[in-house]
């Protein structure tokens, strides 16, 4: 198991030496010696756990507290005060916070490793609480809620830049007749076949794949313009094609089908994170009306309506609207 990081922060270098020799068996430790530099280090690392002392010059420890917590990486992150203060008014503020423990100085190295080792252990149980909440539980792909957290963070990173973004959504073919003719733990077994399709086409360090719901899935492509987006969706069919799944209800091929649409636009500031999936949801429509087994694209702008007719497609081949897939 990968071992917990611990950011002691402390302007006495004495102070960090005494919580390195106490923790550094058990855990990573890195340190700072000022306010500035924590927050910067944490912005770095990311740790599990930060013990963080309240004097310090410049930037005191509650402001360090008070900046760690407005930062979308770091607001979960566990904060233990370290004082020389005995002072009940001090802890109230420091625990309103939203730090959550405090340890007095000098520094006691068994109750220091007690209190360290328990809020790590009720992090790892929170954390692991809030990755089943946002993964779907038959497919271990990212669930809807992680998907729209995900369009709502790159949106507005990729917004400073104006960068491409793209979201595929896709859609089993007559999934229902599936299930009518092979039955319901066929059908589980086929969405989770095909998860693993889609996993094998989008990679995880660029893009992140969901199961938006039922035989729908979509994927977020950050930074990947419209004929790379095509690309991709390209890949996921052929992958999806070559398990040669049996469909007997399928009235477009014998083995299972997915329909797919693509959405690319540059992200611009006040771009709406759903704007992709109503553009892509809209492609799909077109995929499934046009006569399903297919992938229909589009690049969007603002002012670019989801059931604009009008509005640009852009297809597997320039030459025509709507293509068959591969």
């Amino acid at each position: 198991m990968k071992r917990a990081v611990i950011l002691i922060v402390d302007d006495e270098i004495s102070n960090i030496e005494i919580m390195n020799a106490t923790l550094e068996d058990a855990y990573e430790v890195c340190f700072a010696t000022s306010g500035e530099e924590a927050i910067a280090v944490a912005r770095t690392v990311l740790p599990d756990l930060i013990l963080l002392d309240v004097m310090m010059p410049e930037i005191d420890g509650y402001e360090v507290c008070r900046t760690l917590k407005e930062d979308r990486l770091l607001a979960d992150v566990p904060i233990i005060f370290t004082t020389g203060l005995d002072d009940q008014e001090a802890e109230a503020r420091g625990l309103s916070l939203g730090a959550i423990d405090y340890v007095t100085k000098p520094i006691q190295p068994v109750t220091l490793r007690a209190r360290v080792r328990n809020h790590i252990e009720l992090k790892r149980l929170r954390d692991q609480l809030a990755e089943m909440a946002v993964t779907d539980a038959l497919t271990g792909l990212s669930n809807r809620r992680r998907l729209e957290q995900t369009l709502d963070v790159e949106t507005a990173r990729l917004a400073h830049t104006g960068d491409w973004l793209s979201v595929i959504m896709l859609d089993i073919d007559f999934f229902k007749l599936f299930n009518d003719t092979y039955g319901h733990p066929a059908g589980d077994r086929c969405i989770a076949m095909i998860a693993a399709a889609l996993n094998r086409a989008v990679c995880r360090a660029t893009g992140l794949t969901a199961r938006y719901g039922g035989e729908e899935f979509a994927c977020v492509l950050p930074g990947t313009d419209a004929d790379a987006a095509m690309m991709v969706a390209k890949d996921i069919h052929a992958q999806i094609q070559s398990l040669r799944i049996p469909h007997q209800g399928s009235t477009v091929s014998s083995c299972v089908t997915v329909s797919l649409g693509v959405a690319t636009a540059r992200c611009l500031p006040g771009m709406a994170a759903d704007l992709w999936i109503a553009h892509a949801d809209r492609q799909l429509y077109l995929s499934k009306s046009g006569g399903r087994n297919r992938i229909v694209g589009q690049n969007f702008s603002i002012g670019t309506s989801a059931s604009d007719p009008g509005a640009s497609i852009y297809p597997l081949n320039s030459t025509e609207m709507i293509q068959r897939a591969g």
